[in-house]
């Protein structure tokens, strides 16, 4: 079970981007984090896992796992895989409620939404919008359950 907190994970994800001085080596950071990605079983390399509104091809799986939504994610582009991973560090081990709440302000902060093309940061918010799709999918799960047992 993740004991850290979504703003814990994030202020390490700023910290560790404090560390370059250039965007070729935050980018070469990114793609290092994608190559760390858990491989994405091909069962779930199927149309309904694909992100829409990515350029490149993002396949996101979830499973709700003792009160935790855990993600796993796989994608053609390795900057999308890094960027993938990172969205996973942060929000994967987390209650629906927390990945609701979320803000994400790591992107913000580490001026991604600044480096990216258009086309990337709009898939970046397609990714954040699925993972979030799924925690009310799986909150709504759970509140059905309780008032089953209520």
């Amino acid at each position: 079970m993740n004991v850290k907190s979504i703003a814990e994970i994030e202020k390490e994800i700023v910290e560790d981007f404090a560390l370059f001085d250039s965007w070729e080596d935050k980018y070469e950071y990114i793609i290092e984090l994608g190559k760390k990605l858990a491989v994405l079983e091909d069962e779930h390399k199927i149309d309904e896992n694909k992100i829409k509104g990515c350029q490149s091809t993002v396949w996101l799986a979830a499973s709700f796992e003792d009160g935790v939504v855990v993600f796993k994610a796989d994608s053609d582009a390795v900057i999308v895989k890094g960027l993938i991973s990172m969205l996973i560090e942060v929000l994967s081990g987390q209650t629906p409620e927390e990945i609701l709440a979320a803000k994400m302000n790591f992107i913000a902060e580490i001026g991604m939404m600044t480096h990216l093309a258009q086309t990337r940061s709009n898939g970046l918010l397609s990714m954040i919008k699925q993972m979030k799709n799924y925690a009310v999918a799986y909150k709504m799960m759970k509140d059905n359950k309780k008032a089953d047992h209520g």
